[in-house]
């Protein structure tokens, strides 16, 4: 179908003819109401950079100077906390649920990082803000070691391409480090994991250095072996080594 095109019946010289009249003069000193323009003495005219809005010209927004980072604490802390199922990682929490609070009773600590509510192990905290800055920056790409119970036991296949990297909603994942491993020594968890007879569990240690959402329950679930359970074990050089589920570690740092 022929796109009609406004005053498309009227020949080109008269449409033309009609845009030009007495007020919008090739003079600079009339608008097009035909108003005579003021021009305030030693004034410029808008600068092409602004932005026309409305017929007016602003000029465009500058972006904000860079903050100073905020100097490091006189003690700076790191503190090694053992997370147990079903605790927030916030110190806070309108709905009475159990948070941070109800287990660190040190001030002016925040955590490098998050742990969802159903997973359990290690989480870092500070109150160095450079310090939590540079555990948390995707591109130093740290290394995050998980335990893993899936339900069913992974085909070679599905490990390949957990090493390889899926396709999740949100992109493809880097290649991760995946291992199958004995049930390692650890807490009971309250409660239970929910297992069903008929179909056997086992046990994975996957390392990855991304931190997007829920991405391990994701990724398991992606190659057919639903999460049952997530520990993380060790981010960079920090472990849950003798460290009990519900108790923390603190460590000074220089």
């Amino acid at each position: 179908m022929t796109q009609k095109t406004p005053g498309a019946n009227q020949p080109v010289n008269k449409r033309r003819g009609a845009r030009k009249d007495a007020t919008s003069s090739k003079s600079p000193d009339f608008n097009a109401k035909g108003n005579h323009r003021q021009h305030k003495q030693g004034s410029a005219a808008p600068s092409a950079k602004g932005v026309k809005t409305k017929g007016h010209y602003k000029p465009r927004p500058k972006g904000k100077p860079g903050t100073k980072p905020k100097p490091r604490p006189q003690n700076p802390v790191i503190v090694l906390f053992n997370k147990p199922f079903d605790v927030l990682c916030q110190f806070t929490d309108e709905q009475g649920r159990q948070t941070l609070k109800d287990f660190i009773p040190i001030q002016d600590v925040y955590a490098a990082g998050r742990l969802d509510r159903d997973s359990e192990g290690l989480l870092l905290l500070t109150n160095d803000g450079q310090l939590q800055s540079r555990i948390t920056e995707p591109k130093k790409k740290t290394d995050k070691i998980y335990w893993v119970q899936v339900e069913g036991i992974p085909s070679d296949e599905a490990l390949k391409a957990l090493r390889e990297g899926v396709s999740l909603k949100d992109g493809p994942t880097l290649p991760a480090k995946v291992e199958r491993i004995d049930e390692p020594n650890i807490w009971p968890r309250n409660p239970p994991v929910r297992e069903r007879k008929q179909i056997p569990t086992s046990w994975l240690a996957i390392t990855i250095c991304e931190g997007r959402n829920r991405q391990i329950r994701r990724m398991t679930a992606h190659v057919g072996y639903p999460t049952l359970r997530l520990i993380r074990y060790k981010i960079g050089q920090w472990s849950l080594d003798e460290i009990a589920n519900g108790d923390y570690k603190v460590l000074p740092q220089s």
